[in-house]
């Protein structure tokens, strides 16, 4: 999402409409949202990048989360992961494999990748969640980044707040692993025979 003096389309709630540009709209910054819903509980929290949604990115957000929500889940041993079709977290994606195995043996858990069929996105709870999210600011002038994380932090889901930390960090896009380098990696993954592209297991493997 572009931060700046821009209209979002929306209503606003005070008595006199936002005033926003409506030309030379350069943006001030972006905030790049990344999400992790606890279906069960409906712990909401969000991640807000100042870069890109790189893969790196991604799981550094998920390390982050199991950081602060591992003594909650101190029981477990797989962690199932719910994910859509976003090109930086496909299970080809060779960073986001090699990072998640990273993530496994030094967490000690079993990581179960499970992804929602392509175009079927109504079934993934998270985008309910960001539909809430864009009712919820709509019509404020989102001009800064900590503005942004401030709405971000007054939505419910459920009628829970989430949990909203910022991540700024600058990431770099289209980093990948050779052929011979993904084939240590992919030695530490199972895939399924059924469905090898949307179903993975990575096994805690240490040494």
């Amino acid at each position: 999402m572009k931060i700046g003096e821009f209209s979002r389309n929306g209503k606003a709630r005070g008595k006199e409409a936002k005033k926003a540009e409506d030309h030379d709209m350069n943006a001030a910054a972006q905030v790049v949202p990344f999400g992790i819903l606890e279906v069960m509980s409906a712990c909401l929290t969000i991640f807000c990048g100042t870069s890109f949604e790189t893969s790196d990115f991604i799981v550094d957000c998920i390390e982050l989360w199991w950081k602060e929500n591992k003594s909650r889940y101190a029981h477990i041993k797989t962690l199932a992961v719910n994910l859509d079709n976003g090109p930086q977290i496909q299970s080809n994606r060779t960073q986001f494999i090699r990072r998640l195995v990273e993530f496994a043996r030094h967490s000690g858990l079993r990581i179960k990748l499970v992804y929602y069929p392509p175009y079927h996105s109504k079934y993934n709870p998270i985008e309910r969640c960001w539909g809430i999210l864009e009712n919820h600011w709509n019509g404020e002038i989102i001009d800064t980044i900590d503005k942004a994380l401030q709405w971000a932090g007054t939505m419910t889901w459920k009628g829970l707040k989430p949990v909203v930390s910022l991540i700024d960090k600058v990431y770099d896009k289209g980093v990948t692993l050779t052929k011979k380098e993904m084939k240590l990696y992919e030695k530490k993954i199972k895939r399924s025979e059924k469905l090898p592209k949307w179903d993975v297991t990575i096994e805690p493997v240490f040494g």
